[in-house]
C-alpha cells in the first residue's frame, strides 16, 4: 500500500471513530464533563502503545503499517496519545527532564494560548 494512501486511510477511521466515541461516551455518561474527550484521549494511550510495542519491541508492524495506525488512525483519533508516547520516549531515553517540559509545557502552553487565541478572536 502506498504510504500516503495508507495514511490517508488511516486519517478518516481516526476521524471517524473519533467522532462516534465522542458522540457515544456522553450519551451513557451524561453531560457537564467532556467524558468523551477523556475516554477517547486515553484510549488513544492505550491504542497507541500496543501498536508502538507491536512495532518496537516485537518487529510485526513496518513503516507503512505504522503510517496507517499509528500517525493516520491514532493521529486523527487523538493527537495527545503521540504526546503521551513522545514524553515517554524522552523518559525512556534518560531525558527526564524534557519529558517534563514536553509533557506540562504542552498542557500549560496550550491552555494559556488558546486563551489567547480566543482573546484575539475577540478583538479582531
Amino acid at each position: 500500500m502506498n504510504k500516503w494512501l495508507a495514511l490517508g486511510v488511516g486519517g478518516v477511521l481516526g476521524t471517524y471513530a473519533r467522532y462516534a466515541a465522542a458522540a457515544w461516551i456522553p450519551s451513557l455518561a451524561g453531560g457537564g464533563f467532556p467524558y468523551g474527550t477523556l475516554a477517547v484521549n486515553l484510549s488513544a494511550c492505550l491504542i497507541i502503545g500496543f501498536f508502538d510495542s507491536l512495532a518496537q519491541a516485537r518487529g510485526l508492524l513496518g513503516p507503512t503499517a505504522r503510517l496507517l495506525l499509528m500517525t493516520g488512525f491514532c493521529g486523527a483519533y487523538s493527537t495527545f496519545s503521540t504526546l503521551v508516547l513522545e514524553t515517554s520516549n524522552l523518559a525512556a531515553d534518560g531525558q527526564t527532564l524534557a519529558a517534563l517540559i514536553n509533557y506540562l509545557g504542552s498542557g500549560i502552553a496550550g491552555f494559556l494560548l488558546l486563551r489567547a487565541g480566543m482573546w484575539l478572536g475577540t478583538i479582531v
